[in-house]
């Protein structure tokens, strides 16, 4: 006889499911706590509880399963992200779950629900094992008990200083012992309020309460925080392993201080950025293919431990196979803009335009100059001017994450081509170009200009920037990621992509793609495909919630499209 077996990913798929159902169990064990904690118990049952147990303790049970009602609704979206904590927690209030239904009303049914949520949860044992973030659970845990502690204070000074709201009035001890019964034993034992603001204080105690634990839960079941930023070991690393394999236009952003990284095998690094849940990954992993499948594989488990979405933007078409491998969808973001320099020049109808804007910036005394690191400290600060009146111009601030921002230091040791005015001393405009290690190839970063430079002046810089790459030998220059444009418009595209392509039409009320699409157009570039791989439609929101934050709070879209 055959025997009955199970494969990994028919097992992953199942213990997936089991998650999902349990969370959604927990949340509805939660209403269910809530609704059975309004409802009178039954009067047979409850004749038997009579002689059984006091009417305080059969209070304090209803309480504590409304409690614990209100925290399996707390618990329940963090089961779901299979946190270790949440799951320790949701057994600890189960078990409390279960005793108060028999207490308060010997409630069976609703404590058989209890009590098969629980089995559940100790089946899936080992699902759960998303990290929480560390200091955090100790920060949710002092709130806890400062809270617990206003609490109690808050209490006992409104029961002594209002005791005229209520039928027996309270000593300073008194006050302390019925706040304490209320806090703790989550009974009122003899409170009898005789004003509308006496039953208001007793209730707001209980809401006190109820908040302290939410926010409490909130503070210990948040996913890992990068809190430090790489360190200069790290740093050298990543740096060595990218100038060794490094071969895009984020090659070099790929080492800008804003990352963190991890190394998915010895010759290989990925570089993110976190905000909240999502973890941004810039482009693909750099290093050896061989490596590449292992990286992702490896990233993507870090990321489930640190209750983390991972997600990979602007990547090439080489991986994405091994990324719908490991269970990630992809759909296209936009396309590349490469110009081959050993074609490119003025000459021809079709580049009648960037001829005239040319000749016409030369006949107004404009020039352009390739100024070679290091930057000396004079054209730092006049490039500094510029890039304080292009932003200032813009109403925001610098970009981040796949964009370099203004600081000397990188500036100062980049190439930087400058356009100068007529006087020939002063510079209206500037470009630091990058180099793609180990690709014959250039590409851009800053790009910026006082507001009020003569029409042209950006045709002329560009130009003049590819004639000096292809001067200097090199075979390709990029100008950047084009983005949405080109992307879901046939009807056989993805609908993601078609949502997406709907999206920008609305956007470019406010952003002009299709502008800046024929910008780069002008260069007669060749367009290559560049994806956002993401876990799945569910995580769409989250994802491009963090994709729009990495790089920053302010104009990141437009940035985001220009590069």
């Amino acid at each position: 006889m055959k025997a009955f077996s199970i494969s990994p990913r028919k097992f992953s798929r199942i213990e997936k499911w089991g998650v999902r159902a349990t969370a959604l169990i927990t949340f509805v064990t939660g209403m269910v706590n809530l609704i059975s904690a309004v409802q009178p118990a039954l009067l047979d049952r409850l004749a038997l509880l009579r002689e059984i147990i006091p009417f305080e303790v059969r209070y304090g049970s209803r309480l504590a399963s409304a409690f614990a009602g209100f925290a399996l609704l707390l618990l329940a979206s963090s089961l779901w992200r299979r946190k270790r904590l949440a799951w320790i927690l949701t057994v600890s209030v189960l078990s409390v779950s279960i005793l108060s239904h028999l207490i308060k009303g010997l409630d069976f049914e609703e404590a058989s629900l209890s009590f098969g949520l629980l089995v559940m949860m100790l089946l899936l044992r080992s699902s759960f094992h998303a990290l929480s973030d560390p200091p955090s659970i100790k920060q949710g845990i002092v709130v806890f008990f400062a809270a617990l502690l206003f609490t109690l204070l808050y209490g006992t000074l409104g029961f002594y200083l209002l005791d005229r709201h209520f039928r027996t009035p309270f000593s300073l001890m008194g006050a302390i012992r019925q706040t304490l019964m209320m806090v703790i034993a989550l009974y009122n034992p003899g409170l009898q309020p005789i004003t509308g603001f006496g039953r208001y204080f007793a209730d707001s105690i209980y809401a006190i309460g109820m908040g302290t634990l939410g926010f409490a839960l909130a503070m210990m079941i948040r996913p890992v925080l990068v809190r430090q930023p790489a360190t200069a070991q790290e740093r050298a690393r990543a740096e060595k392993i990218v100038r060794q394999n490094g071969r895009t236009a984020l090659a070099r952003a790929v080492l800008f201080e804003d990352k963190s990284y991890f190394f998915g095998g010895e010759d290989t690094v990925i570089a993110y950025a976190v905000s909240g849940r999502g973890a941004m990954v810039l482009g693909d992993p750099i290093g050896p293919d061989g490596q590449i499948l292992e990286a992702v594989a490896r990233f993507k488990d870090f990321c489930v431990r640190n209750d983390w979405t991972p997600a990979f933007v602007s990547t090439l078409p080489d991986y994405l196979g091994i990324y719908r491998s490991l269970g990630f969808d992809v759909i296209c973001i936009g396309n590349e803009a490469i110009v081959d320099l050993s074609t490119f020049s003025l000459e021809g109808s079709q580049n009648k335009n960037l001829r005239n804007a040319v000749s016409r910036m030369e006949r107004g005394g404009f020039s352009a100059e390739v100024l070679l690191p290091p930057i000396d400290d004079l054209i730092i600060y006049k490039l500094h001017e510029i890039s304080d009146a292009w932003l200032t111009s813009r109403h925001g601030g610098e970009m981040h994450f796949s964009d370099g921002w203004f600081e000397e230091q990188y500036i100062r040791n980049s190439h930087v081509i400058v356009v100068r005015a007529e006087d020939g001393a002063s510079i209206i405009a500037f470009a630091n170009l990058v180099s793609e290690y180990q690709k014959n190839e250039l590409t851009l970063d800053l790009m910026r200009h006082y507001p009020d430079v003569p029409n042209g002046t950006m045709d002329f810089l560009f130009v003049k920037m590819l004639q000096w790459a292809k001067q200097q030998g090199y075979a390709s220059f990029s100008l950047g990621l084009s983005a949405v444009v080109g992307v879901g418009e046939k009807p056989e595209d993805p609908r993601v992509e078609q949502a997406l392509h709907k999206l920008s039409e609305y956007v470019s009320r406010f952003y002009n793609f299709k502008g800046l699409h024929d910008f780069k157009e002008k260069f007669h570039p060749r367009w290559e495909p560049r994806y956002l791989v993401y876990p799945g439609a569910g995580s769409l929101p989250l994802v491009l919630t963090t994709l729009l934050k990495v790089h920053s709070q302010k104009n990141s879209l437009f940035k985001f499209i220009w590069n």
